[in-house]
């Protein structure tokens, strides 16, 4: 069987143990919109939909999960070499864009791009990522980084920067100068890409 040339119904109704054109899948597919809407739903929420009970949500977020754990671990074999911006966001798209919270990321290299580490440095709110920039130095220091990339995201889906993300950028960079630590980029990640 060809998962990959399932339909979302198809895949659900597999997971699920239900019918393809069945009430189940259907309501799922209604109330739903993406699979990022079945990720970023509670076990509570999915319970609701008749004939989804305990079991069957569990089943879901599980396969939700393993889904989601095979993109975080795409692959980050060593050395990894980050050259260029579609080198991070390769790593980093598939980590970002299904968080719920904005989450600030470090890319910390050595002088030749080699990645170090790549570390979440602070977790905000829906709407909000106020950090110091002690969180993000700290993890350079620690790891001798001499580069950074930052990347945040916007749950929203508006890759804009805000005036915050703005100020926060010149002050790491201020901040990194002061260091000798360069601060490469600061990307947001949405639905798109945007340079801060």
């Amino acid at each position: 069987m060809q998962f990959d040339k399932l339909t979302t119904e198809e895949l659900l109704a597999l997971a699920l143990q239900e019918k393809v054109k069945g009430e189940v899948v259907k309501e799922l597919v209604l109330r739903y919109d993406t699979p990022r809407d079945f990720y970023q739903a509670s076990l509570q929420e999915l319970q609701q939909i008749k004939g989804i009970g305990p079991v069957k949500a569990a089943r879901l977020k599980a396969v939700l999960e393993l889904g989601y754990r095979l993109l975080m671990d795409y692959p980050l074999q060593k050395p990894v070499m980050i050259h260029s911006l579609s080198d991070a966001l390769h790593y980093l798209v598939p980590r970002m864009e299904l968080m719920d919270r904005e989450h600030i990321v470090a890319f910390y290299l050595n002088a030749k791009n080699r990645l170090l580490a790549m570390e979440t440095v602070f977790i905000g709110t829906v709407d909000s990522s106020i950090f110091h920039p002690r969180e993000l130095f700290k993890g350079a220091v620690k790891h001798s980084a001499s580069k950074i990339i930052v990347a945040h995201n916007h749950p929203s889906g508006d890759p804009r920067p805000s005036s915050e993300d703005l100020e926060v950028t010149r002050r790491l960079v201020a901040v990194g100068d002061l260091m000798g630590i360069n601060v490469v980029d600061h990307l947001i990640i949405g639905e798109g890409l945007f340079l801060a």
